[in-house]
């Protein structure tokens, strides 16, 4: 019968190679971005159709003023635009409870994309 201490480092190699085998669980899903344009058609279009805004001309989604908006915050970009739909602000109503976290972060997925896109209007 082998020591015990000869079978250890086999037991070892072992234990740390299922490691490299077993799946590792995403901490973070990937928006759905098709989900978010959705949820923006229904829930955020009216006011913001093309990027545009119709109650303050000056706070578009376009890419530069959401540019010069987001720099007050310091949080990444995703983050603040996500801050905003669940909190809202002035005119804008606060979404939170209203939609789920992943639709709130697909709807800001969606937002950021189309900044970078330039939004079709």
């Amino acid at each position: 019968m082998p020591q015990p201490a000869a079978i250890l480092p086999l037991i070892l190699a072992m234990v740390i190679g299922l490691f490299g085998v077993l799946p590792v669980a995403a901490t973070e899903s990937q928006p759905d971005l098709e989900n978010g344009g959705q949820i923006f058609s229904a829930n955020c279009a009216a006011c913001h159709m093309g990027g545009g805004n119709v109650l303050r001309a000056s706070r578009t989604l376009s890419q530069p003023d959401l540019q010069a908006h987001l720099n007050a915050y310091s949080q990444d970009h995703l983050e603040a635009i996500e801050h905003q739909i669940e909190n809202g602000k002035n005119a804008m109503p606060p979404y939170e409870g209203k939609l789920s976290e992943a639709d709130i972060a697909d709807v800001a997925a969606f937002v950021e994309e189309q900044a970078e896109r330039g939004w079709q209007r």
